[in-house]
Order: C-alpha cells, then sequence, then structure tokens
C-alpha cells in the first residue's frame, strides 16, 4: 500500500478547500488536496509539502482527522491551519476552490469523498 496524506482546510464561512485534480486517480473530479509521502518524509512534512505543491497555501498539520483506503492508497487526512501563502492551483492541479456543501452536491467528487467527510463529521457549511 502507498502511504498518502491530505490536508483538510476550511476558511471563516466554513468552505472546504478542494482541488480539481489534473493527474490519475480522478483526473478532473474534485478532492482534498494531497499525495503520496515522499521517501524520508513523515506525515506531517508530506501534508505542507503537498499544500504548499497544490494549491499555494503553507499550512500547520494538526491532528488526524481519519484514514481511508483508495485502491493501492492508504490515506491519512489531517486538519490544517493557513499560515501563509495566496491560494492558486498548483502542480497537480487543475484548480483550487473553497466549497460549500451545496458545491459538493453540484462538482464532480472522487468517489466516496462525501460519505468519508460525512462520516468523519467534517463536511463543509
Amino acid at each position: 500500500m502507498t502511504p498518502c496524506v491530505g490536508g483538510l482546510v476550511y476558511d471563516v464561512h466554513g468552505r472546504l478547500l478542494l482541488v480539481r485534480r489534473a493527474n490519475e486517480p480522478g483526473r478532473g473530479r474534485w478532492s482534498v488536496p494531497g499525495g503520496r509521502v515522499e521517501a524520508g518524509e513523515d506525515d506531517a512534512a508530506a501534508v505542507v509539502r503537498e499544500m504548499r505543491e497544490e494549491t499555494g497555501l503553507h499550512v500547520t498539520p494538526g491532528r488526524l482527522i481519519g484514514r481511508v483506503v483508495r485502491g493501492p492508497y492508504g490515506i491519512a487526512d489531517y486538519a490544517c491551519t493557513v499560515v501563509g501563502g495566496a491560494l492558486r492551483a498548483g502542480d497537480d492541479a487543475l484548480d483550487a476552490r473553497w466549497c460549500s456543501a451545496a458545491d459538493l452536491a453540484a462538482l464532480p467528487l472522487v468517489d466516496g469523498l462525501v460519505e468519508t467527510l460525512d462520516a468523519w463529521g467534517a463536511l463543509p457549511r
């Protein structure tokens, strides 16, 4: 199983930060920003790097929200706090934006995202 991380970030309005994936799996669909943990990295370092690369934001990772397995990927999703940067779509993202609960209903999302967020009590407002 390939270890991966994701970052859950909310703005002051309770909207969740999502990226539109540029690569498989889930190319063209919206998901939580994140990716593979590289050799020599711990989860915290991977979350910081992936968030910066995909969204332009500098974050401080917090508590583990939950874990999920998607195919060959074991993903650990962490609560994150933005400490700098400016939102922009980065290297593995076609787009990045803050999403409300209504947005989630209208966007093409990666499989299982809403159900997983709901189970974790992590849906946006």
